[in-house]
């Protein structure tokens, strides 16, 4: 790595210190000489001929240096880092000289893999080759609509013609093609390789598909985006901001992949995920002004289920008389606990024709129907099972429906007497931080219920893995920014659900059952 300190060194005028602000100050000198030397150093370590001269004569030449810069950027070994600012114009012409001087041009750089019918081929980064170009960005304009931004590898992509994406498996007609300068949209003939251009209103293609010809249909290695690791729940402000919302949240997923969109089936909340707060924001700010949305944001639900347990045998039955024909169902059911995962399991133990075969699917939905409730919190019931063994019909009075609200009155009744709790989903996090702020990370963890899985040592870094409950974590970006002043990063993904304690359990169904009580009202 070729640290700021180093490339403003060397990116002074001529090296003679004549830089944009004038003559290097006398109490810097020093320090920028050691940094000079640094940096040739760091050049002659990528060629072992530039090493050799380096030792022999103690400095390169500014031929020598070019070419192990040039080689050593080309190869990744040197990464250059400049400071500038695009407002206040600073540094820009240090940035444009040290692009055209220093990084390297396609047809400099190594031969494109990709997959081509499942068999892998390369591909040289010159116009001559077939078309290979890889989507890095959609824009969803409200005006212009769809805005495609690619990277041409290898080919040229060509106005007012079809190409193939084969990840779709699909053919796109283009029309005109863009290169973009600022908020200027310029037509060009085509975009050679190399090159980075726009195209509108493709139907398919979308961010990390490949643009390729239609006879040789390469697919590049789509990019790996981060997953989000904060989420919120959005709500609008109006009727009007509802009516738009859905549409308008998938139009700036589309043009962001690091944003993701999706519906809670349990809470019926619908979920913003991003990678932080800031990022949420900004997406909020670009839908009010390019789509005119305005919504409010609050932590999303907590997606707690409920489960037993014990076992128990409970009679279940609906009877009602209403002058005319009545109701009745009359159903034994026995109530007992699945392992982990089991979700819900029927039995259908009824023997002798106790109730009828047309009844029996009736109070498997009644039962299924109060399970989504719930009994303790109004949270949906896991890893139950229920098996009907016994019970009893009218010739005349009963019917599906009868026995549908038998069935679940007898488990509302039984459920009580079978331990029922609370669990809680519980998230598998991978927290990446400078090892000067483990302890910290880990205390804090600690603090929020989590079990420390291990530790990994990665260069300056630590991986430490861990399992948080999810009520735990929902803030938990800005909690990692605090901590390690924005040092630090994570991923999570869900895990397993576990046992909500007793003493936290209590104040969340006091919580859950007041909602519901207020929702009712």
């Amino acid at each position: 790595m070729v640290d700021l300190v180093h490339l403003a060194a060397h990116f002074y005028e001529g090296g003679k210190g004549e830089g944009v602000a004038g003559a290097i100050p006398d109490d810097l000198k020093e320090e920028v000489e050691t940094a000079r030397a640094e940096l040739t150093e760091a050049v002659a370590e990528v060629d072992d001929e530039l090493i050799e001269i380096y030792l022999d004569k103690g400095e390169l030449s500014d031929e020598e240096f070019a070419q192990g810069l040039n080689s050593g950027i080309a190869s990744g070994k040197l990464v250059p880092v400049l400071c500038g600012s695009a407002t206040l114009n600073i540094g820009i012409d240090r940035l444009t000289r040290g692009i055209v001087d220093y990084l390297p041009s396609p047809d400099r750089r190594k031969a494109l893999t990709g997959t081509e019918k499942g068999e892998e081929v390369t591909r040289k980064g010159s116009p001559d080759e077939p078309l290979a170009a890889l989507v890095f960005k959609t824009v969803a304009d409200p005006y212009a609509g769809k805005l495609t931004l690619f990277r041409v590898f290898s080919g040229s992509l060509k106005a007012d013609s079809t190409f193939y994406n084969p990840l779709k498996e699909s053919a796109e007609r283009v029309g005109q093609v863009f290169l973009i300068q600022g908020k200027k949209q310029v037509s060009v003939p085509e975009v050679p390789a190399g090159d980075l251009g726009a195209v509108a209103k493709l139907k398919v293609t979308t961010t990390g598909d490949t643009l390729s010809a239609q006879n040789a249909p390469l697919v590049l290695p789509p990019i790996q985006f981060p997953k989000p690791v904060l989420s919120r729940a959005v709500l609008p402000k109006t009727r009007a901001d509802e009516e738009k919302i859905s549409s308008s949240l998938a139009r700036m997923a589309e043009e962001d992949p690091t944003l993701k969109i999706d519906r809670d089936v349990q809470t019926h909340e619908q979920l913003m995920s991003g990678m932080g707060e800031v990022h949420l924001d900004v997406i909020i700010e670009r839908m009010k002004r390019r789509f005119g949305v305005e919504v409010d944001v609050k932590p999303p639900k907590v997606p707690y289920r409920e489960t037993i347990r014990g076992s128990t045998k409970v009679q279940g039955k609906y009877k009602k008389q209403t002058g005319g024909r009545g109701q009745y169902g009359d159903t034994w059911i026995e109530i007992s606990p699945l392992e982990k995962g089991g979700g819900f399991l029927f039995e259908d133990k009824i023997v002798g024709g106790a109730i009828p075969k047309t009844y029996i699917p009736a109070v498997e939905k009644g039962i299924q129907e109060a399970m989504v409730q719930g009994v303790i919190a109004h949270y949906p019931m896991v890893d139950v099972k229920v098996t009907l063994y016994d019970g009893s019909y009218h010739d005349v009075d009963s019917s599906e429906m009868a026995f549908k609200i038998a069935g679940s009155l007898g488990f509302k009744k039984g459920v009580m007497d079978c331990r029922p709790i609370l669990l809680e989903p519980v998230m598998t996090m991978e927290i990446v931080v400078p090892s000067e702020y483990v302890g910290d990370v880990m205390g804090d963890l600690n603090s929020k219920r989590g079990r420390i899985q291990g530790i990994d040592a990665g260069g300056d870094n630590q991986n430490i893995r861990a399992q948080v409950p999810m009520a735990e974590v929902l803030n938990y970006a800005a909690d990692l920014r605090s901590m390690t002043s924005g040092r630090g990063n994570f991923v999570m993904e869900f895990d397993h659900y576990d046992d909500v304690p007793d003493h936290l359990a209590q104040k969340i169904i006091a919580e859950a059952n007041r909602e519901h009580k207020d929702g009712k009202e």
